[in-house]
């Protein structure tokens, strides 16, 4: 433990006026609810059927280089920008609702999304849980992602997809209502609202050995799953646990779908591969992502910290 817990002061100073009202906010109404697609199942897809392919892996010269047949590219850094001086926070629904379909996205088109696979899913979670928050009915996230992709000698090209003009549109702005947690909820989570808060960095991260913020550590109470422990290798490039491997690992950490779950991580994406199994292949009911993150909390020097732990 780094620092104490909040003072008396220190609490009325961040909690005005939300004392005795605060509640966790109720859970965001999502448009469909995503899946896995296997490199297989999509390879049989691609060139028969209508679907939009989205590459978010972070290199341009990556994707100029070689990408999925029709697939079209996305920086995950244009879903988010500063607000109000903190890094790393969402736009509007109305923003998102332009975005996607000037990528020639409609809330009624299938939508695979992919990264750069084994250490980079992040990306590809972060981009599924904004798509299907702004109202994407039909989103999936390719297992393995590009790197399973290529190794198995699948096609790539360079060659840009040839949308029609026009052929976005839809989104309903009105309708955005991410599933987010704001920094009081999870102050009350610390001061014992019920809300289980779980960690989706590195252990080293958690511990306070490592980590790039003002302060290092977690936030008091939070449990620790690594986004990665979602992953296993089993052959030559890392692919998602089976549900029922999932729900093991996540019950036997405490983390069960009766209790109200705040995930964070340092900048939201890491929390969204958790909430990807969570909400989406396991159907937890109650989850959201604090989206200040350990990128807010560290640098509000009022805030405890604790170190060490798992």
């Amino acid at each position: 433990m780094t620092g104490p817990r909040f003072t008396a002061a220190a609490r009325c100073a961040l909690l005005v006026g939300l004392c005795s009202a605060m509640v966790v906010p109720a859970r965001a109404q999502e448009a469909g609810t995503p899946r896995l697609i296997s490199t297989d199942e999509l390879a049989a897809w691609i060139g028969r059927e209508r679907v939009a392919v989205i590459d978010v892996r972070q290199s341009w010269t990556a994707y100029l280089q070689s990408h999925l047949p029709d697939a079209s590219w996305l920086h995950v850094e244009s879903l988010r920008a500063a607000e109000g001086g903190l890094p790393f926070q969402l736009f509007s629904g109305a923003q998102y609702a332009a975005l996607f379909s000037r990528l020639g996205l409609a809330p009624t088109m299938p939508v695979v999304v992919y990264s750069a696979g084994d250490q980079a899913d992040i990306d590809a979670t972060f981009a599924v849980w904004l798509l299907v928050t702004a109202g994407a009915r039909d989103v999936r996230l390719l297992d393995g992602g590009f790197a399973k992709w290529q190794l198995e000698g699948r096609p790539v090209t360079q060659r840009y997809p040839r949308a029609a003009a026009g052929a976005g549109g839809g989104f309903d702005p009105g309708t955005f209502r991410p599933a987010v947690a704001s920094l009081q909820d999870v102050i009350r989570a610390v001061e014992g609202s019920g809300a289980l808060l779980v960690d989706a960095r590195p252990p080293e991260q958690y511990q306070g050995t490592a980590g790039a913020q003002a302060r290092r550590g977690h936030i008091p109470g939070a449990l620790n799953h690594p986004w990665k422990d979602d992953l296993e290798k089993p052959e030559f490039s890392l692919v998602w646990k089976s549900p029922a491997q999932l729900r093991h690992d996540y019950a036997a950490a405490g983390i069960t779908p009766d209790r109200d779950i705040i995930l964070y991580c340092n900048s939201g994406t890491e929390a969204s591969h958790v909430y990807f199994a969570l909400r989406y292949l396991l159907g937890y009911p109650r989850v959201w992502i604090y989206a200040g993150s350990w990128t807010q909390w560290a640098e509000r020097e009022e805030l405890p910290v604790e170190t060490g732990g798992r």
